[in-house]
């Protein structure tokens, strides 16, 4: 007679193993000023390694290496300096996630689909603005908002950058919609009025505001005004001079403006920082348009500003570097608040990224402030066009010069 006990031994084991795995759709929060902001994350892998992503829009974050262990979950995020600490109980994971700055409560349970129990569902899709007056002289940010249905997403788009992909759905006379991937936590609420108006609620990492979303026609028609063009944003004081940086790179060696690899080459230097989430919108556009016209001519530097402890030992830096595949020059510059000092010649410099585009005679030529990403849909594509635009025309400097020889 055949014994049970090696058959029920190795269904307790798949059961075991079963309970153990995360593959799959989890529906995550994270509290921020006792908030809880909702989001939706993804889990692979068996036994005890584990990857996780988080989601910005269709934009997947990654984590850079995991561990699920006796229902103890860790994931890192190098490129962020961020770890997840969550202990799997029951079908429940609970911890934390964040640096040694700030850490967020965290829960998650696995994805379940919602049946959509709304009839009447109003459109609010397209482009609205929302009147502010922002720390950065701004008196208007965009609010773009993309739907299916009761579905929707959206960003609001500051002259620095988006907040990313907000999602959620409409549910009692309002949507709802959300956003955490790794960083930028927001909770955002829509409710359409009978004049038109969006009421808009945003809470983040700053807070609760309350706010007024209008159609530009309307906000024309009432005399209010528009966003800032990024493109003006900033400036320089002399635009005659040539632009100065002179820092060191990863390893210490000062890279200057008057090195001889910039010598006739258009330059774009790039203003950031690696805790930056718009910086991080910005890099793998930059990193493709190196890429494609560094052997017309194109050479770019990123002067990045960090942390005190991470001047010491720039871990961050280097994983963004790496998730970027980023191969142009990144220099040291020094920490937030030197900003100004050490780039003296720049006029209203208040945003990360600040990208300065200079002609092969070392001039600046083009300045824009921030970054949108993916998001931000269309106005994104406007941005990159704009400084591939400005780039090709400068690189073209050269060539016109050469044909007339």
């Amino acid at each position: 007679m055949t014994s049970r006990f090696p058959i029920l031994a190795v269904f307790a084991f798949a059961q075991a193993a079963m309970a153990q795995s995360l593959a799959g759709l989890w529906s995550a929060t994270v509290t921020v000023n006792d908030v809880e902001i909702p989001f939706r994350m993804e889990f692979s892998g068996e036994g005890t390694n584990v990857r996780g992503w988080f989601f910005n829009g269709d934009d997947k974050v990654p984590s850079t290496s995991g561990h699920l262990e006796n229902g103890a979950l860790v994931l890192a995020f190098a490129h962020y300096a961020t770890e997840l600490h969550a202990t799997l109980k029951d079908g429940l994971l609970e911890g934390e996630y964040g640096s040694a700055r700030r850490f967020y409560p965290f829960k998650a349970k696995r994805y379940v689909a919602q049946p959509q129990r709304e009839a009447s569902v109003p459109a609010i899709a397209g482009l609205w603005e929302i009147g502010v007056k922002s720390p950065k002289g701004e008196s208007a940010w965009r609010l773009i908002v993309r739907q299916s249905g009761a579905e929707a997403s959206s960003a609001i788009l500051r002259v620095d950058g988006d907040t990313g992909a907000l999602t959620g759905s409409y549910r009692d006379g309002k949507f709802v919609l959300s956003h955490f991937s790794g960083a930028r936590p927001a909770l955002l609420t829509l409710t359409p009025q009978s004049d038109g108006t969006l009421a808009v609620s945003l809470t983040d990492g700053r807070g609760k505001s309350d706010l007024v979303a209008t159609r530009p026609a309307m906000a024309r028609a009432k005399g209010l005004p528009e966003p800032t063009d990024p493109s003006r944003h900033t400036s320089v004081k002399d635009p005659a001079e040539p632009f100065h940086f002179s820092f060191p790179d990863l390893n210490g060696r000062v890279v200057s403006n008057d090195d001889a690899r910039f010598e006739g080459k258009v330059v774009i230097v790039s203003i950031m920082g690696s805790w930056c989430p718009n910086c991080h919108d910005e890099a793998p556009f930059l990193a493709a348009l190196y890429r494609k016209y560094r052997g017309d001519g194109l050479e770019i530097v990123a002067i990045s500003f960090e942390e005190a402890e991470q001047l010491k030992n720039p871990t961050r830096l280097r994983a963004f570097i790496t998730q970027y595949g980023i191969e142009y020059t990144v220099l040291l510059a020094g920490e937030q608040s030197e900003l100004n000092a050490k780039m003296p010649q720049g006029v209203n410099l208040n945003c990360w990224p600040t990208t300065f585009i200079l002609g092969r005679d070392g001039r600046v030529r083009g300045v824009h402030a921030g970054f949108p990403g993916h998001a931000s849909g269309e106005l994104r594509t406007e941005a990159e066009r704009e400084v591939t635009s400005t780039v090709e025309e400068l690189l073209a400097v050269r060539a016109q010069a050469l044909a007339h020889r």
